[in-house]
């Protein structure tokens, strides 16, 4: 209820109200889990966006991947992240450990979850996607019957970019693709992943010279 409550009053109200997104492509969404969400990550507020787009229905189905490290160090940080954001934490030195770094995500997967992965791995320059780490193949290769839905946002990167803390209302556009498929390779499906990507990006220059 916590957690409904959080997104019904304050992150679509900042998001939708504040800043307004134009999402092409929404009826790609999916409405239950498991699925992968990807998505290029050049704000602070990429998470919410993304949250605001799903009905308040699915909200508890939804879950954003982070790094325990940016939480784990205060109390009342991690309960609000943990329960609130209802974010899947990844302890980035679990290697050290002999630990699949994605088993967590993977326990959320097979819970039915809707999981959101920023494969970039760190916020990027505005209205760009990155180099991506290939840790969503790896997800599919665990787990290959789970869509993933590409998501590009442009707007985001000039609302609250990397190292501002003063938000900047600019409407955003979101542009969410068909769901791809695993077929069997790492390498292949991270190719098709980036081109995916890129074609995203290239209608949201587009769109916004337009």
């Amino acid at each position: 209820m916590l957690r409904t409550l959080f997104y019904l009053l304050i992150v679509k109200p900042l998001v939708l109200v504040m800043l307004g997104i134009h999402a092409r492509g929404r009826e790609h969404l999916p409405l239950s889990g498991p699925a992968i969400i990807v998505a290029n990550h050049n704000s602070h507020l990429d998470t919410m966006a993304l949250m605001s787009l799903f009905p308040l229905s699915v909200i508890n189905k939804v879950h954003p991947v982070a790094a325990a490290d940016y939480f784990m160090c205060n109390r009342f940080i991690k309960w609000f992240a943990l329960n609130i954001a209802g974010i899947i934490p990844i302890d980035r030195r679990i290697r050290e450990k002999r630990t699949d770094v994605f088993a967590p995500i993977i326990d959320a997967l097979d819970r039915g979850s809707i999981v959101i992965i920023f494969p970039e791995g760190t916020r990027g320059e505005p209205e760009t996607m990155g180099k991506m780490k290939n840790g969503v193949a790896h997800l599919l290769y665990e787990r290959p019957d789970v869509p993933v839905i590409p998501v590009f946002f442009h707007g985001l990167g000039k609302c609250l970019p990397k190292g501002e803390v003063v938000l900047v209302p600019f409407f955003v556009d979101a542009f969410i693709g068909e769901p791809l498929r695993w077929e069997g390779s790492r390498p292949l499906f991270m190719d098709k992943l980036a081109k995916t990507m890129s074609e995203l990006q290239s209608l949201a220059v587009v769109v916004s010279d337009d």
